[in-house]
């Protein structure tokens, strides 16, 4: 089975978003929705008949989003089938948070790989 299925998300710390939204919306075209993200659409590899979708945000430089990691930045994983996935990483001896969210548009759940960053997996809702 596949563990990941491409990139769901590019997340890092800005001191200003608002301000870097603006450069990048005024030099490369990337307009953020209504919530401040970026979603690109694509189509599934396997299944074309699928859109998937890649989702870019910046974050308060001072977001507590990505802890533990000190890092400015996480990446977010589709995956396509979270709880599996969860238990082969447990038994490989991965550090799993815990804790799993449930929304509209998918489950979550995080990891911290050996260097300590937070790493987010996604397993999509049906068509994002």
């Amino acid at each position: 089975m596949d563990r990941v299925t491409g990139i769901g998300g590019i997340f890092f710390k800005a001191h200003d978003p608002e301000k870097l939204k603006v450069w990048y919306r005024q030099h490369l075209g990337i307009e953020p929705g209504d919530d401040g993200t970026v979603v690109f659409q694509w189509r599934e590899q396997h299944r074309p008949d699928l859109v998937g979708t890649t989702v870019w945000a910046p974050f308060p430089h001072d977001t507590r989003y990505f802890d533990p990691s000190s890092k400015p930045f996480m990446i977010n994983y589709r995956v396509a089938n979270l709880g599996w996935l969860l238990e082969q990483l447990r038994a490989e001896g991965v550090q799993v948070e815990d804790q799993i969210e449930e929304h509209e548009y998918g489950r979550f759940a995080w990891v911290i790989d050996p260097e300590g960053n937070r790493v987010e997996l996604w397993e999509p809702a049906e068509g994002q």
